[in-house]
């Protein structure tokens, strides 16, 4: 036993061992060691006054607030949203890439689109609940749905040429993107209900829900089958309000920083 593993003994054991104890009778540094650690301070009690002044010093900036409501609950709101805005887009703009895609193209991209929002609804509505667990990282999940649904377009659709291919490409972003910035609305309005820790994921996060809304209705409405153009116009719209969302939350971040610095 030397004074390393005596320190090591004070520091995981409340009661010092045999052999411990030999060596501080021998160690005079050790000595001095456990005295100090031995050694009590002689502390006075508060007076009341001091006692009330501390908890009204506390109680300064606090606030009431309503308990917050479980995850289940933005979750159901997330979606409503979701279905509510994309259904409201196909009714004003129609249906017309229903009646040209196959039964299994129609099924299996618009599976990847609810199975997509579904998970980014979740996961939103954990970020909300501070301590929540989460079944995918927060962090990688924009990522895989963007890779999942990249992955679902490439091998459900055919690659080809285009004629004014930036052109049409155009006219899907253009109408897509408002479409995406409209659901952030609500979205926002939900999410203001939470607790947020970290601005800028769930910025990201809920711009690519907020642009899968766009993406959605681009799905059912448009009638060009071309893969790129469904990449670059469809997907695209997602991809542009997931960046955007991103760069807000990181801005919201800073600023936060900055204000608790100040």
């Amino acid at each position: 036993m030397n004074c390393k593993d005596l320190e090591k003994a004070l520091s995981e054991q409340s009661r010092l061992p045999l052999e411990a104890q030999e060596h501080v009778r021998s160690c005079n540094r050790c000595q001095e060691l456990v005295s100090a650690l031995n050694m009590r301070v002689p502390v006075e009690p508060l007076s009341p006054a001091t006692l009330r002044q501390i908890a009204d010093k506390m109680a300064t900036n606090l606030r009431p607030v309503r308990p917050m409501a479980p995850a289940r609950y933005f979750l159901g709101a997330f979606v409503g949203i979701f279905v509510s805005i994309v259904a409201l887009g196909v009714y004003r703009m129609g249906a017309y890439a229903i009646a040209v895609m196959t039964p299994l193209q129609t099924a299996t991209i618009l599976s990847a689109l609810a199975i997509s929002t579904g998970l980014l609804a979740y996961s939103l509505a954990h970020q909300m609940v501070p301590g929540s667990l989460h079944r995918i990282p927060p962090r990688l999940l924009p990522v895989a749905v963007i890779i999942s649904l990249t992955i679902a377009i490439i091998v459900l659709f055919q690659f080809q040429h285009e004629r004014n291919f930036w052109g049409n490409a155009w006219g899907c972003i253009r109408a897509g993107t408002p479409i995406g910035a409209l659901a952030a609305v609500p979205f926002w309005m939900v999410l203001r209900r939470g607790a947020i820790l970290s601005p800028g994921l769930t910025g990201a996060a809920t711009g690519l829900f907020a642009g899968l809304v766009g993406t959605s209705v681009l799905e059912i409405h448009c009638p060009n089958l071309n893969g790129w153009h469904i990449l670059v116009s469809h997907l695209g719209v997602a991809i542009l309000c997931a960046l955007a969302g991103l760069v807000i939350g990181l801005a919201a971040e800073v600023k936060g920083t900055n204000y608790k610095e100040i």
